[in-house]
């Protein structure tokens, strides 16, 4: 599930961007200020922000800039919202380091297309394919897990690690690594955490005889490995 931060001051827009992206299975947090943005983005990396040019004290257009300066946030990708329709601003907008423009009014469903272009230009590989290893199945796209027909209940956090593992196998990653990736650079997360989940993850996936397919490295991390391997194992 992707996380989106939606800036936008006006409450009416925000709500409505809020419960169609929401809809469409994206996690979204709004901020109604600079100051509010940054805050949530220095609490987590999200994976796309929606942001406003007109905004309470700093503008979006500055709020951009900072971003696309900053080591940390400089990949971020941004759709800029305006009510700004000359071509100028839409230069400006883009030099500032948006990935995209929207000029308000805007249909819901335009927007999410866009949101779905940059996040595929932004990550090809990621959203919409089925993943499959040993007869585990998982579709990012339905949210579902499956092996031979019987389905696994995942929550949330579960369900990113688990895509995390099937689509980077046989490679073991650390805790902090899992932190990055998969809690999206979450700097209040204590990395003991991560097995907490990974916990989890065994126990749903035990009701389909896959729990051993995630290997504790000792010292290392975790890694997804095949199932005939990990029976071997």
């Amino acid at each position: 599930m992707s996380r989106i931060l939606v800036v936008e001051d006006e409450s009416a827009i925000a709500e409505l961007i809020s419960i169609n992206l929401r809809h469409a299975g994206f996690e979204v947090t709004l901020a109604s200020s600079a100051d509010q943005a940054q805050y949530e983005v220095d609490r987590v990396l999200p994976d796309l922000v929606v942001l406003d040019w007109m905004l309470p004290g700093q503008s979006g257009l500055a709020l951009a800039r900072q971003w696309r300066s900053a080591v940390r946030t400089k990949e971020l990708p941004i759709i800029m919202l305006t009510a700004r329709a000359e071509e100028t601003d839409k230069v400006s907008g883009l030099d500032a380091g948006a990935d995209d423009y929207l000029t308000k009014p805007f249909s819901t469903n335009e927007l999410l297309a866009r949101i779905r272009a940059v996040l595929r230009r932004k990550a090809p590989e990621a959203l919409d394919s089925l993943v499959e290893i040993s007869g585990l199945s998982l579709d990012p796209g339905t949210r579902r897990v499956s092996r031979e027909g019987a389905e696994v209940k995942l929550g949330p956090t579960e369900f990113r690690l688990l895509h995390f593992f099937m689509t980077h196998p046989e490679r073991v990653h650390s805790r902090s690594q899992l932190l990055d990736r998969v809690w999206g650079d979450h700097v209040f997360i204590e990395e003991r955490t991560v097995d907490v989940h990974v916990k989890r993850l065994r126990e749903a996936l035990e009701r389909v005889h896959c729990a051993r397919m995630i290997e504790t490295v000792r010292g290392a991390g975790y890694r997804l490995t095949q199932l005939s391997a990990a029976l071997q194992a």
